[in-house]
């Protein structure tokens, strides 16, 4: 499976996928300075046995929130070219966010194919149903994107939708946000990504009506990448909360009073992530795990990484079976094969079920300077059994 398409990773439900966000740089960032950014981005996350990167697709969203938004907003480049930088200077593809609010749509959708090289973009809707919007609706973009030859797509799904009290406000008996999930399968997406999750109830709740649903509808429920980003200052939480991320009163207060806050968020979202695996267990949805920093603060930018290498261990150690972190060359050296055989891919970390579930941390990577990280073997929640 080294040799798959981000894409085929993110809808083979026989595995999970391992992706690690990025926001491009400000709107007129010359070129040198981009591919710098791109480049301390790559430097930094080199070590992580990512399946890829997802680059997301900044909007104002002025309607979101009644809340004041915590940080200000930036224009930033665009979401595709930003990817294409990522992916030429790494050699992993990016799954690329576009925002169907483009008059201009059909035109992106092709410059991401044709220029830039992508094959996997997240359909991603209007930021409010209020105010005017030019561009497609959300139908009519995976509609357009269905119809262009090598181009595949996934959808968000959002769990703070799926909560009684939201059904209650929208005047309905109960919540919705599976069978808006089933309708955008039914419509070509090959996979959901969640939005940030600090709330394990609403996603567990999501997990299995999902899962109901496409039994009663005879298909096969779609891989969902659960995201996941820590937080060790206030600003930052509320940051969060204003993107519509539903945040405890508790896991606020339990996050900001410890006395290392970035920590103690890491170890609360293993936490979270270890419940909805507990509770959905069996219930057959595919799942992949997403992390990302939302803000520019180095305690926090190394608390996704951390976080990254704990979530997967936990996700992995799910299977009941034996895996295994590597590295290959995946830009290899002028005279060198181009072609790895598995069996002479050099092991950089087994799996020896200590107390996290995840030895990486332990085997390090000294020395890795054009390898890139990959996972052996999968897990697919309530796919396998223990052996």
């Amino acid at each position: 499976m080294s040799n798959a398409s981000i894409c085929e990773r993110l809808a083979n439900p026989s595995r999970p996928v391992f992706l690690l966000g990025d926001v491009p740089p400000g709107e007129g960032t010359p070129p040198g300075k981009c591919q710098q950014i791109a480049d301390k981005f790559l430097q930094r996350s080199r070590v992580l046995a990512s399946d890829g990167f997802i680059v997301y697709d900044i909007q104002d969203e002025p309607g979101r929130s009644d809340m004041e938004r915590p940080f200000p907003f930036r224009r930033v480049m665009d979401s595709s070219a930003h990817a294409a930088l990522l992916a030429r200077s790494s050699g992993r593809e990016c799954l690329v966010y576009k925002c169907v609010a483009d008059p201009d749509f059909d035109g992106w959708l092709q410059r991401a194919r044709d220029d830039h090289g992508h094959s996997a973009i997240n359909v991603v809707g209007r930021p409010s149903s209020e105010g005017i919007y030019e561009g497609p609706t959300i139908s009519e973009a995976m509609e357009k994107v269905n119809a262009t030859e090598n181009m595949h797509f996934g959808c968000v799904c959002i769990a703070e939708r799926h909560t009684l009290e939201a059904a209650e406000a929208r005047g309905k008996a109960y919540p919705t946000e599976h069978l808006n999930m089933l309708r955008k399968q039914k419509a070509g997406s090959e996979w959901f990504i969640s939005q940030a999750v600090y709330d394990a109830e609403p996603t567990i709740r999501l997990l299995r009506d999902y899962a109901a649903i496409c039994k009663q509808a005879g298909v096969t429920p779609k891989k969902v990448v659960l995201t996941f980003a820590p937080v060790s200052r206030a600003k930052t939480i509320n940051f969060v909360k204003w993107l519509g991320v539903r945040v405890p009163k508790e896991a606020e207060e339990l996050i900001l009073n410890a006395e290392r806050p970035v920590e103690k968020s890491v170890e609360f979202l293993c936490g979270i992530l270890r419940n909805i695996l507990s509770e959905c267990l069996g219930v057959g949805v595919p799942l992949g795990i997403s992390c990302e920093s939302v803000s520019i603060f180095k305690s926090e930018i190394d608390g996704c990484h951390a976080l990254f290498r704990q979530l997967q261990g936990i996700l992995l150690d799910a299977r009941g079976s034996p895996w295994k972190v590597q590295w290959i060359e995946v830009m290899p050296r002028a005279g060198s094969r181009a072609d790895v055989d598995e069996d002479e891919e050099i092991v950089a970390a087994t799996n020896t079920n200590d107390q996290d579930g995840y030895a990486l941390c332990k085997a390090g990577f000294a020395g890795v300077v054009l390898g890139s990280a990959v996972v052996s073997f999968g897990v697919m929640l309530g796919g396998s059994k223990r052996r």
